[in-house]
């Protein structure tokens, strides 16, 4: 018997329920692919969501994990931290293909070991955070509408960096008084403005910002973060654990995605090293099936803030995982990730 895994994928079209606007880009679905390694009658599900601010496609995506066939039938899953580093071998970028493959192998391994991966881990699942649920940019009526369905969930994040910041803010408040969380996605490109920005946005109920500037403008971020009051978080300027000592000076924390990180291993391996910087740790995610988004709510016990909402952006989801209750993250004790398909 072969010592490996069988790997395969498929792609999936994910329908938004809305369109899907940030300050780079809108869409109205997304393509991802969804990994599965099987051996010994056990199958581990991976995910992979592509995206295009990091020079991914579906196209691209496949290529790598089409690499990785011969690679995970080779090796012994249960060296799945040699395995885990391989994977990061087999391209120098496109983190959401080898995000997809460690995902797959981290839920075999714990399917195979019988646990939950959270208690795998050593974790508590009580302590998920609560997720936010996120707002796109959109047109005052539209942000209105959006806010009112979103009324199960107590936290907000709105998306901004489109010329029309005081309109969506002076929309969101007609409608509600909850916190609010901002993502700017690289949007304002004046660190005068972006301070300004951040200190009228504190003044409105607003907890923290996301990647206020683009990435390669660590100087005037961290110029911004002396003159305001509220926490800045990475988003775009951190991908992977090589990242993190450089941003401490200019953000007070960083927003790990499992796509951006390569998988899981290497997200646990962000949390401990900003842990040790005193940086807050916040886990977000693309538009994403409970696949992805189970995998990641299966390591919140260890952060401080959480934005896991991309199964929730869909009408199509053809899993089922961790939920939400009053928004907060709940983890079911299924052995491995907690997922399976929809009947």
């Amino acid at each position: 018997m072969a010592k490996g895994l069988k790997l395969s994928y498929e792609v999936k079209r994910l329908t938004l329920k809305h369109t899907w606007t940030i300050a780079r880009n809108s869409t109205d679905y997304k393509e991802n692919i969804i990994v599965k390694v099987k051996k010994d009658n056990i199958v581990g599900f991976g995910e992979a969501a592509p995206n295009v601010r990091y020079g991914e496609t579906p196209e691209s995506t496949i290529a790598v994990i089409e690499k990785a066939i011969p690679l995970f039938a080779d090796r012994d899953p249960w060296h799945f931290v040699d395995l885990g580093f391989e994977i990061k071998k087999l391209h120098q970028t496109q983190t959401a293909a080898k995000a997809a493959l460690d995902i797959a192998l981290m839920d075999w391994i714990a399917k195979a070991l019988h646990v939950p991966f959270y208690r795998y881990l050593g974790l508590d699942k009580t302590k998920t955070p609560v997720t936010t649920f996120s707002i796109g940019i959109d047109t005052q009526e539209m942000i209105i509408q959006k806010v009112r369905e979103a009324e199960p969930y107590p936290v907000l994040k709105i998306k901004l960096g489109l010329g029309n910041d005081e309109e969506i803010i002076g929309a969101v408040r007609s409608v509600t008084d909850k916190p609010l969380r901002i993502d700017a996605n690289e949007g304002w490109k004046d660190k005068h403005e972006a301070a300004d920005k951040i200190n009228w946005l504190a003044s409105e109920g607003v907890e923290f910002v996301e990647q206020p500037m683009p990435d390669d403008m660590l100087n005037e971020i961290g110029w911004v973060r002396e003159r305001v009051n509220i926490p800045i978080i990475a988003d775009e300027s951190v991908k992977t654990t090589a990242d993190i000592p450089k941003l401490a000076a200019a953000f007070d924390g960083i927003n790990i995605k499992l796509m951006k990180a390569g998988g899981l291993q290497e997200a646990l391996r962000m949390i401990w090293l900003a842990k040790s910087l005193k940086m807050k740790v916040m886990l977000g995610c693309m538009v994403e099936t409970s696949v992805a988004v189970s995998a990641g709510a299966s390591i919140s016990p260890l952060i401080d803030y959480a934005d896991l909402d991309g199964n929730l952006l869909i009408t199509n989801d053809p899993f089922r995982g961790a939920v939400v209750e009053q928004g907060k993250l709940i983890l079911n004790d299924e052995p491995g990730l907690g997922i399976s398909p929809e009947p």
